[in-house]
C-alpha cells in the first residue's frame, strides 16, 4: 500500500466536475488499496475526496495547523488528524507521510503545495512521484507554460517530465504507481 499526499481546493469551483473527480480519485485510491494524507478540511474538494476515500474503507490522514482548524473546518471523522503548529510543519508532515504527489483543481495553496514538493524533487530531498488531476483541462494553462519554460531554457526536459498529468483518476494512479514500481 502507498500514501498519496493530495493538493486541493477547500473550495468546490463553479464546475461540479471537479468535486465529481475529488470523489472519483478517492474511491479509486481506496479501491487500489492507497492511503491518502490531505490537508484536513471537511468542506469542498477537501471534503469530498476525503468523504469518498473513507466510504470505500480507506485511511485517510489530515494535517491541518492550529490556526486553520476553524477557518477551514477540520474533519473530524478522518482515520487520524495531525494538528501542526504552521503551514511549513503542514506541508513537511503531509510529504514525510507520503509516497506521492497528487495535486486537483485548487488556488494559490494548492499551486504553492505542489511546486514546493516538485522543487524538493528537483533538489533530490526525495524521489516521490508527481502528478496533475487535470479535470476539465484546468491545469492546461500551466501545462503549457511549463513547456514553454522548457523552450526558453528554464526548465529541462527531464525535470518537466517528472510532472505526469491525466485527465481522469485512473490513468493518472496508473501512470504514478508505475513510477513506485508497483
Amino acid at each position: 500500500m502507498s500514501t498519496f499526499c493530495v493538493y486541493l481546493g477547500s473550495r468546490t469551483g463553479h464546475d461540479p466536475a471537479f468535486l465529481e473527480a475529488a470523489g472519483t480519485l478517492g474511491g479509486e485510491l481506496a479501491s487500489r488499496g492507497h492511503a491518502l494524507v490531505y490537508g484536513g478540511a471537511r468542506v469542498g474538494m477537501m471534503g469530498a475526496l476525503a468523504d469518498s476515500m473513507m466510504a470505500a474503507g480507506g485511511e485517510v490522514t489530515g494535517v491541518m495547523p492550529d490556526h486553520l482548524v476553524e477557518r477551514e473546518q477540520a474533519h473530524t471523522g478522518l482515520t487520524r488528524l495531525i494538528r501542526v503548529s504552521n503551514m511549513h510543519e503542514r506541508k513537511a508532515s503531509m510529504a514525510a507521510h507520503s509516497d506521492a504527489f497528487i495535486a486537483l483543481p485548487g488556488g494559490i495553496g494548492t499551486l504553492e503545495e505542489l511546486f514546493e514538493a516538485w522543487t524538493w524533487q528537483y533538489l533530490g530531498l526525495h524521489d516521490k512521484p508527481l502528478g496533475l488531476l487535470d479535470t476539465r483541462g484546468f491545469y492546461a494553462p500551466l501545462l503549457t507554460f511549463l513547456d514553454n519554460t522548457v523552450q526558453h531554457g528554464f526548465l529541462d526536459a527531464d525535470t518537466r517530465a517528472n510532472l505526469l498529468d491525466a485527465d481522469s483518476p485512473a490513468p493518472l494512479l496508473d501512470a504514478l504507481e508505475q513510477r513506485l514500481g508497483r
